[in-house]
């Protein structure tokens, strides 16, 4: 099969015969339809964040079940599904207390001394290391089946790729991580697929202001299409400030969705008395942020989300479901459709900042 293989950091990617395996009896064999390109990725190309190479990149996907295993019960031959990053065992401690997104179990990778999934093209060693149990820059996925959901066959599959990891984190950080409650305040910084999917979902969630923060003049026009009550362009003057005098004191909930130090700073500093500050963005590793202890004892809070905090398997229906009720936007969040051959291409246009979303279509089967 044809994948986008990542060799050195820095680089760009190679469009590569990459071999996959067969599925074990736990696992699923999926045909990818479409899948995003998402800023985390860029992340592992750039080196801020480790990972084994070569690698085949990729997490947001929706394809559609070719093979399953012997004990797979979860989907079925010709169902289409969504995949997620956070393949879960099911029995651990963060799995029967309901934190399914945080399972670290090796349950759903395949043991060192097995066959791995994938292969470089000749099959000799070292193996093609698979990305986030996924790696979805590929014509193919061989996962867990743990790490997909089946959804309604009626719901295109290249806007049901974005739920697979933008979406459900931006979402998932607003109504599950932070728990928004309607008439409150909210301020989302950053305005590309995941800040977009958090003022969709804070609108959702009946949140009565929602304030997005970007430098970008055309991704603030997208904030008000899916939900923005006001906008605040953060090259032009000190976005703290403004949201304080906008709100009279501060916000209920703020939404880090870039992943720098200052940003992140900015969503704790803008916050209210009682307030919650939800870092979603990947800020890079070695990084540290500086908080002024004085403004806890104003009961502020600040807190990790981990891809929304999510239970995919109930979570990325019920999204679907809102797409087809019209509630979740996303076709404006689409901004291109791309060939594999193009991805190098796309991630230019994530370092540059510009667009929300870069889809990749497969050819059919």
């Amino acid at each position: 099969m044809k994948a986008a293989v990542l060799r050195e950091v820095g680089k760009p990617m190679q469009i590569e015969d990459v071999r996959i395996n067969k599925p074990g009896p736990h696992e699923v064999l999926i045909r990818t339809v479409a899948a995003g390109v998402c800023h985390s990725d860029l992340h592992f190309v750039e080196g801020s964040y480790p990972h084994p190479l070569p690698a085949v990149l990729g997490h947001e996907s929706a394809g559609v079940v070719e093979q399953v295993g012997s004990e797979v019960r979860t989907v079925k031959v010709g169902d289409h599904v969504i995949t997620c990053l956070s393949a879960f065992c099911g029995h651990c401690e963060h799995c029967i207390t309901g934190h399914m997104a945080r399972c670290v179990s090796p349950e759903t990778r395949r043991n060192k001394g097995d066959e791995p999934r994938l292969f470089r093209e000749d099959g000799a060693a070292p193996v093609m290391n698979q990305f986030l149990n996924l790696s979805s820059f590929a014509e193919q996925m061989l996962i867990h089946e743990h790490a997909c959901v089946a959804i309604r066959k009626d719901m295109p599959l290249d806007r049901a790729a974005l739920i697979g990891c933008s979406v459900t984190t931006g979402v998932g950080a607003v109504v599950q991580t932070s728990s928004v409650r309607a008439g409150e305040t909210v301020a989302v910084i950053g305005c590309g697929g995941v800040g977009l999917a958090a003022i969709n979902g804070a609108a959702i969630a009946g949140a009565g202001r929602i304030i997005a923060i970007d430098r970008q003049g055309s991704k603030l026009n997208l904030a008000k299409m899916f939900g923005a009550t006001d906008v605040i362009d953060a090259s032009e003057g000190d976005p703290v400030k403004q949201v304080i005098d906008m709100t009279n004191g501060g916000v209920h909930h703020s939404f880090e969705a870039i992943g720098l130090k200052q940003t992140a700073e900015q969503a704790f500093k803008m916050l209210r008395r009682g307030g919650t500050a939800n870092i979603i963005g990947m800020i890079p590793v070695g990084t540290m942020i500086e908080l002024h202890g004085a403004d806890f004892l104003g009961e502020k809070k600040i807190q990790g989300s981990l891809m929304g905090s999510n239970r995919f398997p109930v979570d990325m229906p019920r999204l679907v479901d809102f797409y087809m009720s019209g509630k979740l936007h996303l076709d404006q969040m689409i901004s291109q459709r791309i060939k594999l051959d193009q991805i190098n291409d796309a991630f230019d246009e994530l370092r540059r900042g510009e667009l929300a979303r870069s889809v990749i279509m497969f050819d059919p089967a």
